[in-house]
C-alpha cells in the first residue's frame, strides 16, 4: 500500500457519506491507498454508516481529531499518510495532486492542498475570499510554514518520528498550525499544491463565522506562546491582518482611558479606527473584482474578525500567563517541600 488516507470522524452523520464517497473514488488505482475512519466517540449514527463503507473502522473513545489522527498514522501502511477532514469532500484528483510533489528533486515532508466551496450565502463567499487571498500568498513562497489538516499529505516515517499532532489540543483548532511549525523547525520542507482541493462547507452565518474567529485567535496565541518568532510573520498570514489585530487590541487597551481621556476618545480612538478601515481597502478591492457583494461588505466583515481575533487573543494571552504563574507556584512549592 502506498498512501493512507485518514479521516477523524465526530457526529459526521450528516456529513461523512459524500466524504467517504469521494475518497473511495479517485483517480489513481483503490489497490494504491487504503482508507482509514477513526471513529472519536461519536453517539449519533456516524458508526453505524461507516461500517457500510470498504474501509478500515477504528474506534476510540472521545480524545479529540489530534489523538484521532494519530490513531491512524499509528495503523496506516502507506508510506505517505493523508488527512482530510469529514466534512470534506475531496476533488477526483486529489490524491494524486497531494502524493505529486514527494516525487520531485527536493525532499519534501509535507503537502498542503486548498479549500473550495459551492456554497451561496454572503459568509461562507467572504470566508472562501480570506482562504483565496491565502492561497495567492503561499503559491508565492517556495516553501511554507503551514499544512491544515483539511487536506495534508505527510511523509509516515517524519509524522511518526516527530511525534504526530499534539493530543493537548481538545478541539480541531491550530493542532496542526503547531505540528507545521514543529516540522519547520526541526529543518523539514513544506510545499503547496493549489491544485489538490477539497469541497466544504464554511459557516454561513456572521454568528457563527465571529465564533470561529474568536477561537482562531485563542488558539492562534498558544501557538505562538511556543513559536514567538511565528507571531511577527508566517507564510500563510497576510502581514495586514495582524497589523488589524494589533490595532484591535490597542483599540480595547485604550477603553478604559477613553473613560478619562477627552483627547484619547476623541482624537486617538478615531484615528486608530481610520487606519484600520484603511487597512480593509487592498482586500475588498481583490475580492470585489471576483464577486461585487462580497467586495462591497468586506470592510465590514474585515473590522469584526479583527475585533473577534483580537479578543480570542487577549483570552489566551490571560490564559498562557496564569499557567505560567501557577506552573512557576507549584514548582516553587515543591521545591520548599524539599
Amino acid at each position: 500500500m502506498n498512501y493512507s488516507i485518514i479521516i477523524p470522524a465526530y457526529n459526521a452523520e450528516t456529513t461523512i457519506v459524500l466524504c467517504l464517497e469521494a475518497v473511495l473514488a479517485q483517480s489513481l488505482p483503490r489497490s494504491q491507498y487504503e482508507v482509514i475512519v477513526v471513529d472519536d466517540g461519536s453517539t449519533d449514527a456516524t458508526s453505524k454508516i461507516i461500517r457500510n463503507f470498504p474501509v478500515l473502522y477504528i474506534h476510540q473513545e472521545n480524545q479529540g481529531p489530534a489523538a484521532a489522527r494519530n490513531k491512524g498514522a499509528q495503523i496506516a501502511t502507506g508510506n505517505i499518510i493523508l488527512f482530510t477532514d469529514a466534512d470534506c469532500v475531496p476533488d477526483h484528483y486529489w490524491l494524486e495532486e497531494m502524493v505529486s510533489p514527494f516525487s520531485g528533486p527536493e525532499k519534501i515532508s509535507g503537502v498542503k492542498g486548498a479549500y473550495k466551496t459551492a456554497q451561496h450565502a454572503l459568509t461562507a463567499r467572504f470566508a472562501q475570499a480570506e482562504f483565496e487571498d491565502r492561497f495567492t500568498l503561499l503559491e508565492k513562497a517556495s516553501f511554507i510554514d503551514m499544512v491544515d489538516t483539511y487536506s495534508a499529505a505527510f511523509k509516515r516515517d517524519v509524522f511518526c518520528s516527530i511525534g504526530g499532532f499534539d493530543p493537548s489540543f481538545p478541539v480541531a483548532n491550530n493542532e496542526d498550525t503547531e505540528l507545521s511549525y514543529r516540522l519547520v523547525a526541526s529543518g523539514h520542507l513544506l510545499v503547496f499544491n493549489p491544485r489538490a482541493f477539497v469541497y466544504h462547507t464554511h459557516p454561513d452565518t456572521l454568528k457563527k463565522y465571529l465564533r470561529v474567529k474568536f477561537w482562531r485567535g485563542y488558539w492562534r496565541v498558544i501557538v505562538y506562546a511556543r513559536y514567538p518568532e511565528k507571531a511577527i510573520k508566517d507564510s500563510y498570514t497576510p502581514g495586514v491582518i495582524k497589523i488589524q489585530t494589533l490595532i484591535m487590541l490597542l483599540l480595547y487597551s485604550l477603553l478604559p482611558v477613553c473613560f478619562f481621556s477627552r483627547l484619547v476618545l476623541m482624537v486617538l480612538t478615531p484615528m486608530l479606527l481610520t487606519v484600520l478601515l484603511l487597512t480593509t481597502i487592498p482586500f475588498s478591492r481583490s475580492a470585489f473584482k471576483k464577486d461585487k457583494c462580497v467586495g462591497c461588505f468586506s470592510p465590514v466583515y474585515c473590522l469584526l474578525r479583527a475585533g473577534v481575533f483580537a479578543a480570542g487573543s487577549m483570552g489566551a494571552c490571560v490564559s498562557v500567563v496564569i499557567n505560567k504563574i501557577s506552573h512557576r507556584f507549584e514548582s516553587s512549592t515543591w521545591l520548599n517541600r524539599d
